[in-house]
């Protein structure tokens, strides 16, 4: 049995009947019914009239009404009933002849009626839970009509119905200056201007032609002059969805419009000076005095990667710094108490990259002279501070070499006369013992070694001018290989890659030769337990695109040897130290730390740079570049111009704000179109966006938030026939494979000249 209880009031003066519902009843045994039967009108009415509302509903939850009762018949029966108890739902209960007489019931309000003689006891029942189901949503109705109706009464909303004639039908809370009497019957062109009035039947019009609805703001001048009106026009319909007319909600905007037009005007005025801010270069905002950013330029914008509509409302302190600064929160008390604060910082970008800029801080006041906000002022001086550094690099080195160069004259003159000594001690005294002949060889041969370590320090800190020839640096590399192969332990692969075509260059033979055995030997040292060494040239002709990336290269020929190994590697803290005189990571008694001094030293004096890259734990690369000299025969073949774009866009995807002016400024200047991205999120977005009209994508590998072959990977999942250039300054072309494999068609190494780019550009595309 469930627990579901209906409590019913049977009106019926049939005992039979009576008799017939209680044991259809109990039939179902899903809900208890309890049954309260009476046989007049009258008795019904009497019980119920005892009874509140509340108690009726409590304690009768439907009516079962027969409309044949010997204190009332027909129709007239359940006009009495409703009419009494309306908050109960009333079944009818008919004869079979009767049906008409229950319908008519049905139009006056009955919920639903039974045919005597026709009715199962599950009939019945569901009858009784559909008529109570179907009171309670009239109920709910009724009380949602009510909160309708108080709503509008107390509230601004101008609401009405007009018909297909758009002539007023309903109106509530009319127009301000208008009664309900003034528009009921009439349409628009009879109580407003012409001009308004056609205006607002256009657009009801437009509803009742299309039954969509529409919302609209207008104007309408009215008796109290011109008022503004958010309309909200929905198509009005009948029971069978045939569209009879429009309903319309509306409110008065008037003081809004007037407000919007005041901020409006404040804020051309805003757009006016922010347009100008936008034409400097210089990153420019202003934050409140919780750090909080109120207003971002262009500049920012490009400086930092973020976008206005990112930045403001974030805090300045976390999107710039990321973590708590002391230099910050100094700079943040002293411009709140003196006005002004103004400095070097250090900042990170959307992407990720750390950036150094100037910064200046002025303290904003309001009209009261109090402290509201604080501009800031950010040029970008990363590339200016690289460039220092490479300078004071420079200077620091030439420093140490005329230091280095001068002990090394006094070493000289002190170690002559050592040498000459030692060798004469043994032709003087031939008839020394063993002893005494041992210490003098002894003698020898050390001051033979300061003599060399001497030569090592001029070359370092000179160039030690020496023979110069016109020679073929093939012939040189494979007599090095040929050593190194014999000497090395067998556990390190020793590998050339040496093209037919290389252009020939001005040196001495003896120092070049040194140069190359110093770079082995380092290589030999970092891979202990074996590894792979590789010494490898290419032609390389340098135009001005590529000396705008290194600052010590100069448009021409060069030939560029690189000596890679899978050792140790570098760590980034002594990376900038390995050409001082005497530096060494090798124990006592390894190494002097005049190796790589003096392979600079070497390469300079022939009018050529070092780059080396190196990551700890992955190996080392150092690249020779020696300026070559003539008969080139091959030079002509790298001279040429490759073919210029015809209007194709390429995506630059590098993080380096310099590098994608560079690539962007070549590719324009030679008719194709660009786009920029930063990062690979970055590329996949624009890529995404402009897939049809992207003719090739040139990536670097190295990249912030997501890297580049992650990103290759992706793009290729886009579009597998996307054409993609990967370049790096990091990897060698000996992993061009690995690159290749994740989908690029072709690898670019930096930096690069404008005809390799064009050419590398040429050969994706054919």
């Amino acid at each position: 049995m469930a627990d579901e209880i209906i409590r019913v009031l049977l009106v019926e003066d049939n005992p039979g009947d009576v008799f017939l519902i209680q044991e259809l009843i109990k039939e179902v045994n899903t809900v208890k019914v309890e049954l309260k039967p009476v046989d007049e009108l009258s008795a019904a009415l009497n019980i119920l009239a005892n009874m509140s509302d509340g108690e009726a509903r409590l304690g009768f939850d439907v009516m079962l009404l027969d409309l044949s009762l010997p204190d009332s018949q027909g129709i007239e029966t359940f006009v009495r009933a409703n009419t009494q108890a309306k908050i109960i739902p009333i079944i009818v209960l008919t004869g079979i002849d009767d049906q008409n007489l229950a319908l008519r019931a049905m139009q006056e309000g009955a919920q639903d009626y039974l045919v005597k003689g026709q009715v199962s006891g599950d009939l019945l029942i569901r009858s009784m839970r559909y008529a109570m189901e179907r009171q309670r949503i009239e109920d709910a109705l009724r009380q949602s009509e009510e909160r309708f109706r108080v709503a509008l009464k107390n509230s601004p909303i101008f609401v009405f119905n007009q018909n297909r004639d758009l002539r007023y039908t309903w109106v509530y809370n009319p127009i301000a200056g208008w009664t309900v009497e003034d528009m009921l019957g009439k349409q628009d062109l009879e109580i407003m201007p012409d001009e308004d009035a056609q205006r607002l039947t256009a657009i009801k019009y437009h509803v009742l032609t299309t039954g969509i609805g529409s919302r609209e703001e207008v104007a309408i001048r009215t008796p109290q002059g011109i008022r503004y009106y958010d309309l909200t026009i929905e198509p009005l319909q009948n029971e069978s969805q045939e569209i009879i007319g429009i309903t319309c909600a509306s409110i008065d905007i008037s003081e809004r419009q007037a407000a919007l037009k005041e901020r409006q005007a404040a804020e051309a005025i805003i757009r006016e000076q922010a347009a100008l801010l936008d034409i400097t270069t210089d990153a420019i905002f202003v934050r409140d005095l919780a750090n909080k950013i109120l207003f971002w330029n262009k500049g920012a914008e490009n400086l930092y990667g973020w976008l206005a509509k990112e930045a403001i409302g974030k805090d300045a302190s976390e999107l710039l710094f990321g973590k708590p600064s002391a230099e910050v929160e100094a700079a943040l008390l002293q411009v709140i108490s003196q006005g002004n604060w103004q400095g070097e910082l250090s900042k990170i970008t959307k992407a990720g990259k750390d950036i150094l800029v100037t910064s200046r801080w002025s303290l904003v006041c309001d009209e009261q002279g109090k402290p509201k906000s604080i501009l800031s002022v950010d040029t970008d001086i990363t590339q200016k501070k690289h460039l220092e550094a490479q300078l004071f690099r420079t200077q620091r080195l030439e420093s140490i070499g005329t230091l280095a160069s001068g002990i090394a004259h006094d070493l000289n003159n002190i170690l002559t006369p050592i040498l000459a000594g030692a060798q004469l001690l043994p032709l003087k005294f031939p008839d020394a013992d063993e002893r005494t002949q041992h210490l003098l060889e002894i003698l020898e041969i050390n001051a033979k070694r300061g003599a060399d370590l001497v030569q090592q320090v001029l070359s370092f800190a000179r160039g030690v001018d020496g023979k110069r020839i016109t020679l073929q640096i093939k012939h040189l590399i494979v007599e090095v290989i040929k050593i190194l192969k014999e000497t090395f332990p067998k556990s390190i692969e020793v590998y050339t890659d040496l093209p037919n075509n290389l252009w020939m260059v001005s040196g001495d033979s003896t120092q070049l030769h040194q140069v190359l055995m110093n770079l082995c030997v380092n290589a030999r040292d970092a891979m202990p337990k074996g590894g792979k060494l590789s010494v490898t040239a290419e032609n390389l002709l340098i135009d001005e695109n590529y000396a705008r990336m290194n600052l010590e290269a100069q448009a021409g020929p060069y030939i560029v040897i690189a000596v890679t190994d899978t050792g140790v590697g570098i760590s980034e803290a002594n990376l900038d130290r390995i050409f001082e005189p005497f530096f060494t990571t090798k124990a006592v008694g390894q190494g002097t730390g005049l190796g790589l001094s003096t392979v600079l030293g070497i390469v300079k004096s022939h009018g050529g740079f070092v780059n080396v890259h190196s990551e700890a734990g992955r190996g080392t690369t150092f690249k020779i570049y020696l300026p070559a000299v003539g008969g080139m025969e091959t030079l002509s073949t790298d001279s040429f111009v490759p073919p210029t774009g015809h209007g194709e866009l390429i995506l630059i995807v590098d993080d380096e704000p310099s590098i994608q002016e560079i690539t962007k400024i070549s590719l324009e200047s030679h008719q194709y179109k660009t786009l920029i991205a930063s990062d690979g999120v970055e590329a996949i977005a624009t890529y995404a966006k402009h897939a049809d009209k992207i003719s090739a994508v040139l990536m670097n590998i190295m990249l912030p938030v997501l890297d580049g072959l992650t990103t290759i990977r992706t793009l290729k999942k886009i579009n597998p026939q996307v054409k993609i250039i990967a370049t790096s300054g990091l990897i060698s072309k000996n992993k061009l494979n690995e690159i290749v494999h994740t989908g690029a068609n072709s690898f670019l190494a930096k930096p690069y000249t404008v005809n390799e780019l064009l050419l590398a550009l040429h050969e994706v595309m054919i």
